[in-house]
């Protein structure tokens, strides 16, 4: 795209955006303060094992200029109790034969942080453990796999990730594997698909039924979205998905898959990043995408021939660079998406799924890290929203998710135990 296009477009994009800095200033009254306080807020979806692993960051690091957006003073200071630590394998940095094995290292770089701060924070496993640990007043630290070539096509690798801690899986990241299509390359008649799920994959949600692991559609193509809520006897959350009646990427939800969602009696858990919550920003960072691309192509290129080997991580301030030129949308956006939710699927289907650390930066104007969550309590009391119903889609909805996964898996053992 030439220059001057590029640059047309993030001129529309700031009109359109207009001021945002009262977002920054917006007061959270003191009844906010104590309902959110009240709550076990949950987060499905951080990218901070990334940080551990590459760049041996502490979680408890009090470091005044640290620019992450999760760390335990900012999860303290947020309210947040819990939060699903991503465990994802960037395809384009690893080799296939080593997928388990990065999943295994960013997994032990979770473990590593719990056991550095004991008093602080603790792994947490089950529904009791998230409970037990707002208690203590620790932060509940859980994991799921963002994309299934991480099991690498093995069901036994499935349960070995789940007996390590892994409590929900994304069936697939923007890549489509070797048995689930992604939205990520629906359009690409080079991939092999699979017209959703293949029998393979139907054998993945079986099993992921049985250990009591969530089934996560954030990233699946539209088809695999419908294969999974066919085939699954307990319900799926899509750990970091928003509406794409108000914003339209490929990676949000159609009213009628929110529907459906509803039926299942699952969780859309909001995704925090600019991109999937305002309109103009995705166009102006669609606007952006392929001269911003190339630049991080052109990069990984230099450092491989320098006898490197670059990690996503390595080329994301690139990538910051080039979306902090796009102006960041009103905090409404992001509680625009939650309201849609409600109103479509109902208040029992609808949670926060922020995607920290793996957005680049782009999140609307007031959360700058898991310290502003409070804004989204303020916010949803602004809108009307009573204190169960907020307390529902601060942590409440999950936790109900988690226990009907637990119930499901323990059926289906009893089931086999008694056909034994």
């Amino acid at each position: 795209m030439q220059l001057h296009r590029v640059l047309r477009v993030l001129l529309l994009a700031t009109t359109a955006f207009g001021q945002s800095s009262q977002d920054s200033a917006l007061v959270v009254s003191a009844r906010a303060l104590v309902l959110h306080r009240s709550a076990i807020v949950i987060d499905t979806h951080a990218d901070t094992p990334q940080r551990f692993l590459d760049r041996d960051f502490d979680i408890g690091s009090a470091d005044p200029h640290d620019q992450g957006e999760v760390s335990l003073d900012k999860a303290r200071a947020g309210g947040l109790g819990a939060e699903f630590f991503s465990i994802w394998v960037d395809p384009a940095t690893t080799d296939a034969v080593n997928y388990a094995k990065r999943a295994a290292d960013l997994i032990d770089s979770v473990y590593h942080q719990a056991k550095r701060h004991p008093d602080r924070m603790m792994m947490a496993y089950s529904v009791a453990d998230i409970e037990r640990a707002h208690k203590e007043h620790k932060l509940a630290a859980l994991m799921g796999i963002e994309g299934g070539h991480a099991i690498e096509d093995d069901l036994h690798l499935l349960n070995d990730f789940y007996r390590l801690g892994i409590r929900y899986m994304t069936l697939t990241w923007s890549n489509t594997n070797d048995w689930a299509d992604s939205s990520g390359d629906a359009d690409d008649a080079k991939v092999q698909h699979h017209g959703g799920l293949s029998d393979f994959g139907r054998q993945v949600i079986e099993e992921m039924n049985r250990l009591g692991m969530l089934v996560d559609i954030s990233h699946v193509a539209d088809k695999t979205f419908y294969d999974a809520v066919a085939i699954s006897k307990a319900p799926i959350i899509a750990s970091h998905s928003s509406a794409r009646a108000l914003t339209n990427a490929p990676r949000n939800m159609t009213d009628d898959m929110l529907k459906a969602m509803a039926r299942n009696n699952g969780v859309v858990m909001v995704n925090f990043c600019s991109c999937f919550i305002d309109e103009n920003f995705r166009k102006a960072q669609e606007a952006v995408r392929e001269p911003m691309n190339a630049a991080i192509r052109d990069f990984i290129a230099r450092e491989r021939a320098s006898g490197k080997a670059p990690q996503y991580i390595d080329s994301e301030p690139l990538e910051h660079q080039w979306l902090a030129r796009i102006p960041r949308p009103p905090l409404k956006s992001l509680i625009d998406h939650i309201d849609h939710i409600a109103q479509v699927a109902g208040v029992d289907h609808v949670g926060l799924g922020s995607d920290f650390d793996g957005v680049s930066g782009a999140l609307p104007a007031g959360i700058d890290s898991a310290a502003d969550l409070p804004k989204i309590t303020q916010a949803l009391i602004d809108r009307g929203y009573s204190n169960s119903d907020i307390r529902k889609i601060l942590g409440g909805n999950l936790l109900r998710v988690m226990k009907d996964a637990e119930l499901v898996s323990h059926e289906l053992e009893a089931g086999q135990n008694t056909r034994k």
